[in-house]
């Protein structure tokens, strides 16, 4: 599909916009030539007016406003509305967050709610200038009233740190994350090493914080699938966390557990002795011909067991996520999902909606399955069912997010209860807290509160690259000394 802007480089929002209607698609962006006659373009055009034209599958729409005094940002905004409306009526496909476009729909409440705006009039607000239904905006709403504690007393100079793990025992059909499998041989022979390194870049973080006013107030120890490495290897990485960092400030220590295949007692045994407040058991799926489906070596009767161990073992804070939209998964099936996990009676259960990005296996099947696998009534039935079942069994939205390629253009949501609140979520998704990231693919920011501006330094994605160029890698982490001198 060809975009052509004439007047205007509204790149960014525009194909935010045309992702809700043409997942996966292709775009050709052409900047002030005269667009050629076809199907499958595109033309957003400021002259004396704002244009926005779409012709798909050669039907077409078009849609005009008058110019008018405004900012750049709010004529960017008004003419991709305009598409918006128009690729609506070309496609009969109306999107729930209408054209909220962003990762982070709660921070826009948030700013609402901060200017003293009640639940009605944000969600008029979110109904009338950015075309969200009803429903949608509510949860936004109750999300951003749940989370709020937890951001008006975050302090300026706590951080989390974050502890990046990308093995796993195989690789999900969904999954785009940069994981290794632990059953290929080049694999295996990298984790002794990889582990040494990932030490190493902790404790040079720990002389880094040494004695400064900046300190820890949660830990997140993620994937891939930590519980892939071996309980000997878990306890040196969260050993070295306590002896280089100070943790007697934390609120948070949280492992995902993650895989009930990779799961034993002597790992949880480990994590729970180390300090872990939290944990994650993820099923995604109750239904083991929908597991398989997913590539994923486990029953839904190993979820059960590993959670039971995890209660045996006085683990008194579990998270358990699963996600809506999997292969051969349909709504009574996820409604079983979704019953079933509450009777175990969790702290939180985060509800997933799949996201098909190109590097996962799954990419070439969502091809396939487009428009329907994309704008599923069924799928919108099963994460509806979800906020209600869980709202009125005592879980309420905590954090909430979007991303690129979303099945359905729909959210991944946290859900818990009262005073269970995941902080690390809350705070990573809103961008209120600085994050120390340690290992392959980290990413680490740090926030300006007075400018709102954020630092990003990443780490190497993959574990080869992270331990073969640890040296060079690591020349950022003096930006973070400068930065912890501040406070």
């Amino acid at each position: 599909m060809t975009v052509y802007f004439i007047n205007n480089t509204y790149k960014y929002e525009t194909e935010a916009v045309l992702k809700l209607f043409c997942p996966l698609e292709r775009f050709t962006f052409v900047y002030d030539e005269s667009p050629e006659k076809s199907s499958d373009i595109i033309i957003m055009e400021v002259t004396d007016k704002l244009r926005a034209y779409a012709n798909i599958g050669g039907t077409d729409c078009e849609i005009t406003e008058p110019l008018r005094e405004e900012t750049d940002k709010e004529r960017e905004f008004r003419l991709c509305r305009m598409l918006f409306t128009a690729l609506t009526k070309i496609t009969g496909i109306t999107p729930e967050w209408g054209c909220l476009t962003g990762v982070r729909p709660i921070k826009v409440v948030n700013g609402l709610i901060s200017k003293g705006c009640d639940m009605e009039s944000v969600c008029t607000e979110l109904q009338e200038k950015y075309h969200a239904n009803r429903r949608k905006s509510e949860l936004a709403y109750l999300t951003a009233v749940t989370q709020r504690p937890a951001l008006e007393t975050l302090e300026p100079e706590s951080y989390s740190l974050y502890i990046s793990i990308p093995f796993c025992p195989s690789r999900c059909s969904y999954c785009s994350f940069v994981s290794h499998s632990i059953q290929s041989k080049s694999a295996a022979r990298l984790i002794p090493q990889y582990v040494e390194s990932l030490c190493r870049e902790i404790s040079e973080l720990g002389e880094i914080m040494r004695d400064k006013k900046m300190f820890c107030k949660t830990v997140y120890i993620g994937g891939g699938t930590p519980t892939a490495f071996s309980a000997q290897d878990l306890k040196k990485i969260m050993e070295t966390i306590s002896k280089s960092i100070d943790i007697s400030k934390i609120c948070e220590y949280n492992v995902e557990a993650g895989r009930p295949d990779t799961i034993t007692e002597e790992k949880l045994r480990v994590i729970k002795g180390c300090g872990a407040t939290r944990i994650s058991i993820n099923p995604q799926t109750m239904n083991d011909k929908v597991l398989e489906a997913a590539g994923r070596r486990h029953t839904a009767a190993q979820v059960v067991e590993c959670f039971e161990l995890a209660r045996r073992l006085d683990f008194g804070n579990i998270n358990m996520d699963t996600i809506a939209g999997l292969p051969e998964d349909d709504l009574a099936s996820f409604k079983h999902t979704i019953d079933r996990l509450i009777s175990l009676d969790p702290e939180s259960i985060t509800v997933h909606t799949l996201t098909v990005k190109r590097s996962a296996a799954l990419s070439g099947e969502a091809d396939k399955m487009r428009p329907k696998f994309f704008h599923s009534e069924e799928l919108s039935d099963m994460v509806n069912f979800a906020f209600d079942r869980l709202t009125k069994t005592g879980y309420s939205p905590y954090y909430l997010y979007r991303q690129k390629n979303t099945v359905g253009n729909l959210e991944n949501v946290g859900y818990s209860k009262a005073g269970y609140e995941g902080l690390y979520n809350i705070y990573i998704m809103e961008e209120a807290q600085n994050i120390l990231a340690c290992g392959a693919g980290g990413s680490t920011k740090l926030i300006d509160k007075a400018t709102g501006k954020i630092q990003r330094f990443f780490n190497y994605k993959y574990p080869y690259e992270y331990i073969s160029r640890y040296e060079d890698m690591t020349k950022y982490k003096g930006e973070i000394e400068k930065f912890a001198e501040r406070f």
